[in-house]
């Protein structure tokens, strides 16, 4: 069948299928095995240490695929400088950029006149219509079921999707609860032109950077297994609950303010977890999907089982 969409076109891929930026664990390996399989790949850039590591990546990436792939911007990893590591996608011509978290203006600002699809996450209508007045080619909207940063109001993806398709012109990737090809035929027929998928990539071959313990845990647990923490700091994220997590809602409760949470909420506590297994020595970013992770395929055998089963429904819906 035909998977061509606005995205799958505006990108150059065969599948409207993105993975998303992952903290830690976005690299070249489970970026070129996305790629390959049709969809686009993406590398964390602000999870690297130097613009030279990005560079390494890249390269990388180049190397193990021929396709389109993406770098991923997390700008609001406290304010962090991202210049430099922008320079590098520009100066090796990565196809596609994304922008999560924070204020994207500069990065357009950095990119005016460059060729590449500028595609933002938002969580909100009215950050959809912004990015569309900045520039952004399409935006990828995230639900409040969604894994990791979310928005400030629970909305979920079935209602958001359609607010923000009806609201700008510009192609929409749905996000926030997709890991199958069910997900897939709800976002399109929802109005998107696309999906981008975080937590199930995690369960996956390619993604050599979390650790066994991460992927079982996402494997075993349900959908009720999750929490959201960092509300009380006005930026909002999915976890996995654990005995961390359940730390952090405490100092919340308690209005301890970032001062009192920000060795909880650290990219080292994140690490502690993510890439030492500490499944209560840390804290690891994940979305209610993990109620539908059964297993750790490759991501060619995730694509394959997707496509398969959106094609089915495709057909029964021709009946």
């Amino acid at each position: 069948m035909n998977w061509e969409t606005k995205v799958s076109t505006l990108l150059g891929i065969k599948y409207p299928i993105i993975q998303g930026g992952l903290a830690y664990l976005a690299y070249s390996e489970l970026a070129a095995a996305v790629s390959n399989a049709g969809g686009l790949g993406q590398i964390t850039a602000m999870s690297l240490d130097t613009p030279e590591d990005l560079r390494t990546e890249i390269k990388k990436v180049k190397e193990l695929t021929n396709k389109p792939f993406g770098v991923n911007y997390a700008i609001g990893q406290h304010g962090r400088p991202f210049s430099d590591m922008l320079e590098v996608a520009i100066e090796e011509e990565v196809p596609v950029i994304t922008m999560t978290g924070g204020n994207p203006a500069p990065i357009f600002e950095q990119l005016k006149g460059v060729n590449m699809k500028k595609l933002v996450l938002v969580a909100a209508r009215r950050q959809a219509e912004k990015a569309e007045e900045l520039g952004a080619d399409a935006v990828m909207v995230v639900g409040q079921e969604g894994g990791g940063h979310l928005g400030r109001q629970d909305i979920g993806t079935m209602v958001l999707i359609p607010q923000v398709v009806d609201a700008v012109s510009i192609p929409v990737i749905a996000s926030g609860g997709i890991g199958d090809g069910r997900g897939l035929m709800a976002a399109l027929s929802l109005g998107a032109e696309g999906i981008e998928m975080g937590t199930r990539f995690i369960a996956t071959k390619e993604c050599v950077h979390a650790h066994q313990g991460y992927k079982d845990a996402l494997i075993q647990g349900t959908e009720n297994d999750t929490v959201v923490i960092k509300r009380s700091l006005g930026a909002p994220g999915r976890v996995i609950s654990n005995e961390w997590s359940s730390k952090i809602l405490e100092l919340e409760a308690a209005n301890s303010g970032y001062e009192g949470l920000k060795a909880y909420i650290s990219g080292q506590a994140n690490m502690s977890y993510i890439y030492d297994g500490k499944l209560d020595g840390g804290f690891a970013w994940a979305g209610q999907v993990m109620g539908l992770i059964k297993d750790e395929p490759t991501v060619a055998e995730l694509f394959e089982r997707m496509i398969t089963e959106a094609e089915q429904i495709r057909s029964k819906w021709s009946k």
